[in-house]
């Protein structure tokens, strides 16, 4: 009888695994490059193995996109948990997690995610219904028009931070927040 018989399994560390060799092939490489035999072979999982989690490269980007929008989920509950005053607390806490370098987990692979997010039509349709959903959540204190427009430039930052766009020197970036978390009271 072989090991493999006898090897414990351990399908959610394996999945954890194929994703994050699949985020790591598309910020090195490039999305093209993220081939389901160069994900299985990257991460020395057999392609049967990688295909029992993820039958194609559509479900490894959902995969990816799922595990992204969780941890995002856990970070701007915790920073609205935090937050005292209900007023923009959503705002305030979608600030904090995309405008801070420091307030996501895992920020290489939302690069990976936001040039998927570009390019496939069905996870922007998930992304959208993700930010329909905390609107639509967070309706009485977050539908202001100043907190749509911080959260379109926090938006736009991210974008520009992605590109790397002219950065801004840090106490003009620190200006620019202190103004949009003004504009999330008001």
């Amino acid at each position: 009888m072989s090991k493999a018989h006898h090897r414990k399994k351990h399908p959610e560390a394996v999945r954890q695994q194929l994703l994050e060799v699949a985020a790591k092939l598309s910020l090195e490489k490039g999305p093209a490059s993220v081939t389901l035999d160069a994900v299985s072979q990257a991460a020395g999982v057999s392609k049967g193995g990688l295909l029992h989690h993820f039958p194609n490269k559509l479900s490894l980007l959902d995969g990816l996109f799922a595990d992204l929008t969780e941890k995002l989920d856990r970070a701007i509950a915790d920073r609205m948990r935090d937050d005292p005053e209900p007023k923009g607390r959503f705002t305030r806490a979608y600030i904090s997690v995309f405008f801070l370098p420091e307030g996501i987990a895992d920020g290489e692979k939302w690069k990976v995610l936001t040039i998927a997010l570009i390019s496939e039509p069905h996870l922007r349709e998930r992304w959208r219904q993700w930010v329909e959903r905390y609107l639509a959540e967070n309706v009485g204190t977050d539908s202001a028009l100043d907190a749509m427009l911080v959260r379109y430039a926090v938006d736009g930052l991210w974008l520009a931070d992605l590109l790397g766009s002219p950065t801004m020197d840090a106490e003009a970036r620190a200006a620019m927040l202190d103004r949009l978390l003004a504009l999330t009271r008001s």
